[in-house]
């Protein structure tokens, strides 16, 4: 009779599987919030690195067409048809989101910003907000 309650005995209390989903539940409240800091910095270096590329390719383009820039698609979204057409590139760069890259036909700048209505901006002056000082570290690029 005895061997009978030592068995029953082995199992966790209410409490105890209580106090473990709590502490699981603090764990998560603390690192989910730190991965989507990371994927806004992800997208961040992807956009960034991006804009490095399709710049050199624009100067490329310009360097082997005797200072001529490639031709804006239409409302300064880019030259990517021609960049496509002449192999310069494979296709039309799909940036991150709230990305949107403004180009300038007449003198061959590609620059990026950040449409806040998309969202809060990566956090890239370290203030914990995306803000608009952070758009305006975005258009320095």
């Amino acid at each position: 009779m005895n061997k009978r309650r030592n068995s029953l005995k082995r199992g966790f209390t209410l409490i105890e599987i209580l106090i473990v989903v709590v502490i699981l539940g603090i764990l998560a409240a603390i690192i989910i919030p730190q991965f989507t800091d990371a994927a806004q910095d992800a997208g961040a270096s992807s956009a960034r690195s991006q804009l490095q590329t399709m710049r050199s390719q624009i100067e490329l383009y310009r360097v082997q067409n005797n200072g001529a820039t490639p031709a804006d698609d239409g409302g300064g979204a880019g030259p990517w048809a021609e960049l496509v057409t002449e192999n310069y590139i494979r296709s039309a760069p799909n940036w991150p989101n709230g990305f949107v890259s403004v180009y300038s036909g007449t003198t061959g700048d590609l620059t990026l910003t950040f449409d806040l209505t998309q969202g809060p901006s990566p956090d890239l002056n370290g203030d914990d907000a995306g803000d608009a000082a952070d758009v305006t570290i975005i258009e320095g690029w």
